[in-house]
Formats: C-alpha cells, structure tokens, sequence
C-alpha cells in the first residue's frame, strides 16, 4: 500500500464510510423481522416454489426469477418469490413451470 499524507486522509475516511455505508443497505435487506428465514438458497426456492433445482437455475440464467449474487453464491428473497409468483395469472405461471427456457 502506497504512503498516504495526512491531507489525504479526509477524502479517504470519506470514501471508505460511503463504501460501508452502501454495504449496510445492501445487507440491511437480507434481515428480517419475523421468525420465518428470509433469505433462501437455491434449494429452498426451489422447495418454496414446488419447482426443480434444475429449473430455477434456468430461470435465474433467463433473467425470469428475481435473485440476488453475494460472496459467489446465489440467493433469494421470500418475499419478492412470492411476489414473482402471485403477479402472474394462472396461465402464465404453468408456462414458467412447464417451459422456463422460453
């Protein structure tokens, strides 16, 4: 790491406190207030949505299903599953299951 001068360290203090800044919002909406876990694994939203592993991941590769990428893992909220799935008819949502590389 390179020296820096004591007239530097203001911006610097700066910068790294919107830095941290930025990451508590984007942790802050991984938390939850209830008792029920927020924050699933492929495998759960999979469970969550009666669905195949193999089907979320080619839902998640489309763009088709709202996920989140941390730390070289893939997540996703509860909340907006149920949201992706209750905002779509009857109709669309046997399309999504029965044909997700469309």
């Amino acid at each position: 790491m390179e020296k820096l001068t004591f007239d530097e360290l203001p911006n610097l203090i700066n910068t790294l406190k919107n830095r941290v800044e930025r990451l508590e919002k984007a942790f802050g909406q991984f938390s939850s207030s209830d008792n029920q876990k927020e924050l699933l694994t492929v495998k759960e939203a999979a469970e969550l949505l009666d669905l195949s592993v193999t089907t979320i991941y080619i839902l998640k590769y489309k763009k088709r299903i709202p996920f989140h990428k941390g730390g070289g893992r893939l997540y996703f909220l509860r909340k907006e599953l149920i949201q992706w799935i209750t905002a779509r008819p009857e109709s669309a949502k046997k399309s999504i299951i029965k044909n997700p590389k469309k």
